[in-house]
């Protein structure tokens, strides 16, 4: 399974982003899973990546929290919880994200 959360410079949700991504990742059981943090520089590689808004966590390619229409922009991207609006998912949806990603888990480096 190969994770990737995607920031814009100065995410002020990208520390939310990961600590919650780990702590899915471990009640999961994949404690030996990491994924990697890249920061999207420019519209054209927000586009490449169809990135919708900081912070985006794709896995395997696909962003799971995705709204069927949302353009690729630079923008800050807020998601809704149970909790009301929150800059990262919630902790239940990424394990059901995780879940639903299935089985054929790789290990990958952590990086930040």
């Amino acid at each position: 399974m190969e994770i990737e959360v995607l920031v814009v410079a100065g995410c002020p949700h990208r520390q939310l982003a990961e600590e919650r991504l780990r702590q899915a990742l471990d009640a999961a059981g994949l404690t030996d899973t990491g994924f990697t943090t890249r920061v999207v520089g420019d519209q054209a590689a927000a586009e490449r990546s169809g990135f919708t808004g900081s912070p985006t966590i794709l896995i395997d390619g696909r962003d799971p929290f995705a709204r069927p229409g949302a353009a690729p922009t630079l923008a800050c991207r807020l998601y809704r919880t149970p909790g009301g609006l929150a800059g990262a998912p919630d902790l239940d949806r990424i394990r059901r994200a995780l879940d639903d990603a299935g089985p054929g888990r790789s290990r990958m480096r952590t990086t930040t």
